[in-house]
């Protein structure tokens, strides 16, 4: 999830899409999110790891 919005970020950036940002933002915050709950041993969406 976060190289995906790594990914969204960067296109945005090139083609100069603001949607793009948008989302790339979004993704890598909540992707930073659920691998900081991951890692810290809380089930995260009924998972104890998330990948």
């Amino acid at each position: 999830m976060i190289i995906l919005g790594l990914v969204c970020l960067i296109l945005g950036f090139i083609l100069g899409i603001p949607l793009l940002w948008t989302v790339g933002i979004v993704l890598v915050v909540v992707g930073l999110i659920l691998a900081l709950l991951g890692s810290t041993g809380r089930s995260v969406g009924g998972r104890r790891h998330y990948y």
